[in-house]
């Protein structure tokens, strides 16, 4: 077993009782010299002055709460440090990020955790120091307390939201590029002229008028009454009064919701009377933004279940049954103690990956509690269930029920007819009936509202049934696969300006229609256009990579910028190295299968190509140029 001791860096940030010191914290957002994905690189050592407790204590109790790290044999405390980061990282939501390295030097370890989000990957590095210090002081360590934290953490994050980080999951998984635009506020997936860009399921080529008409409810809900598809009847109304007049025209019971709404804020379901109308029409004002004008629909209430169909890309893909909220009793707890029990449960962590959110206590529950002679502290018979809303609102706690299976050819056929009406990727289509195996035209069936940005989650993760891999469907819609995400990478370690324009040059007389983007230290250029170089290099590289119309790439990255930042991309098509360095030389590793390596050494000259190796001399007055333009040409042919 190694020791790492901090003797000429000691106590850097450890506090006085600490044995382990950790310091020199490096993000990158890409490969970089230690892991060929993102990652937080620090230094761990051992406090010189203080002895650790012995590598098994620890492995004990560590144990306990990770089970799977508990066989394992460790080569040193920073070996199991890094080890318990990277699975403490996962956050207890089955995060994808699993990565991890750890260097010995002489006075300490570097380790690489992989991280997409720097803040939380940070504090994760700090909890787990704190938890392995309360080992050695033997005192408690309140675990579930802080991970709740860096669970929030994360879920306040770009990638935090549940469809975002699921998109962004499968695109890991899947080999397609992707990353935060933070200009823009938007992911982009795939590089150069291959790629798209959006926000959870809404993208850049979806119209955006067709999108904004989603949300006028009761335009939407005539157009789909002219085209012959099943809507409530119902009317728009602007005051208390005129929502009095409308539900007693239609006849109770009735539903009230605002025209412009989401996630089922201010919907309000089975409307008695008076005196639940009025309760829900201000339930529906509070929920109108302040900049939009007072407008409510007040409609038949249809008699039946909450569903989900989803289309992507004008097809049928799934189809969810939504719940209210609900609690069993047992006879002893009151119903705020049953919710209080229920939101301790793993479906319930209310995080990216967890199939259900925790259930909201509000008005609309105690009104609806209040209708069934219920509060929250009153004791519930055993076996009793419970429900909570009227509205089966998921992000309040409710339920999904995959239904996809269930689903009857002529309810398909509707999903996809209203979804060849819009210029959307994702449609998602709420509609009450008793039952989707029944035909819609046969069956007692409403189209409550179209949703221009469905999530995906209730499908991905049910609260019951089978899982629908809505994530592939919709990246599947944009790229076949990871290759079709990607345009063709060329990278060096060293190459001048002038070098660069031959290079530029070389490739045009192949494919003059083609636009090329190309970084060096000393400047950016759009085939021979120079363009305005950041001094964050890759800015550079990303500003390029986001060009809708780019055919090709060039980056040099020499060693002072991959130590410092990182590669901003995974995976090149040709690498050209003249006499690289040892750090220089990962840039051969992030390299597809068949991909090219063309290594200079002084004069000797080492190709790679598709898995074979070609050695020789340069000839005398051979200009390195030639050769790796003769490689540059052979694989970037037109097939």
């Amino acid at each position: 077993m190694v020791l790492q001791k901090s003797s000429e860096l000691v106590r850097i940030n450890a506090r006085r009782t600490d044995v382990f010191d950790i310091f020199n914290f490096k993000h990158y957002l890409g490969p970089n010299p230690y892991l060929d994905v993102g990652a937080l690189v620090f230094d761990f050592a051992l406090i010189d002055s203080r002895e650790p407790l012995p590598l098994e204590d620890y492995i004990a109790s560590i144990g306990d709460r990770y089970p799977n790290l508990r066989d394992q044999t460790y080569e040193s405390y920073a070996h199991l440090f890094a080890q318990v980061v990277s699975e403490a990282g996962k956050l207890d939501m089955d995060l994808h990020l699993n990565r991890w390295s750890a260097k010995p030097y002489p006075n300490l370890t570097r380790i690489s955790i992989q991280s997409l989000h720097e803040r939380t990957t940070r504090e994760v590095v700090y909890f787990v120091w704190d938890w392995f210090e309360a080992i050695t002081q033997d005192e408690d360590f309140a675990f579930d307390e802080q991970l709740v934290k860096l669970q929030d953490r994360f879920r306040a994050s770009v990638y935090g939201g549940p469809t975002v980080y699921a998109l962004l999951r499968t695109a890991y998984e899947k080999g397609i590029p992707a990353f935060y635009l933070w200009e823009e506020g938007l992911m982009q997936y795939g590089l150069g002229k291959n790629h798209v860009r959006g926000v959870a399921t809404t993208f850049n080529c979806d119209s955006h008028l067709d999108s904004e008409f989603t949300t006028r409810k009761d335009d939407c809900k005539a157009f789909l009454k002219t085209l012959g598809f099943p809507v409530p009847e119902g009317s728009i109304v602007f005051s208390e009064k005129e929502a009095l007049a409308a539900a007693r025209e239609i006849g109770y019971p009735v539903a009230v919701k605002p025209v412009v709404g989401h996630k089922g804020i201010g919907v309000t379901a089975d409307v008695q009377d008076s005196k639940e109308l009025i309760s829900a029409y201000n339930r529906s004002l509070a929920a109108i933004p302040e900049n939009q004008q007072t407008r409510i629909i007040v409609e038949k209430s249809i008699t039946g279940s909450d569903f989900r169909l989803l289309c992507v890309n004008g097809r049928f893909v799934a189809a969810t049954e939504r719940r209210p909220a609900s609690v069993v009793g047992d006879g002893y707890l009151t119903l705020a103690e049953l919710i209080r029990q229920e939101n301790r449960k793993p479906a319930r962590l209310d995080t990216p990956t967890s199939p259900m959110s925790k259930i909201q206590i509000d008005e609309a529950m105690e009104l609806y509690l209040d209708e069934q002679r219920l509060s929250l502290d009153s004791v519930i018979e055993k076996g009793r269930t419970v429900y909570l809303r009227k509205v089966a609102n998921l992000s309040a706690g409710g339920m999904s029920i995959d239904a996809t299976p269930t689903v009857h050819d002529d309810n398909i056929i509707l999903a996809q007819d209203i979804a060849q009406h819009f210029q959307l990727t994702c449609l998602g289509i709420d509609v009450i009936t008793k039952t989707l195996a029944e035909s819609w035209k046969s069956s007692n069936f409403a189209i409550l509202e179209i949703n221009a940005a469905p999530g995906v989650l209730m499908h991905l993760k049910p609260s019951v049934g089978e899982s629908v891999d809505v994530p592939s469907h919709i990246l599947e819609t944009f790229f076949e696969s990871g290759t079709d995400a990607r345009i063709p990478i060329v990278t060096f370690n060293k190459i001048s300006v002038e070098e660069l324009q031959a290079t530029i040059d070389h490739i045009l007389l192949q494919h003059p229609n083609w636009i090329i983007g190309a970084v060096c230290r000393d400047g950016v250029f759009v085939n021979r256009s120079k363009k305005v170089l950041s001094k964050d290099y890759n800015s550079n590289v990303q500003t390029l990579l986001r060009h809708p119309k780019l055919d090709l790439l060039i980056a040099e990255y020499p060693e002072e910028i991959l130590e410092e930042q990182g590669i901003f991309y995974q995976n090149s098509n040709i690498v050209v190295l003249d006499n690289p360095t040892e750090t220089e030389m990962i840039l051969a590793r992030d390299v597809f299968d068949g991909s090219t390596v063309v290594i200079r050494k002084g004069n000797d000259i080492s190709v790679r190509r598709k898995g074979l190796i070609e050695d020789y001399t340069l000839g005398e007055d051979e200009p390195f140029t030639r050769v790796y333009l003769k490689e540059t040409g052979a694989i970037l042919e037109v097939k």
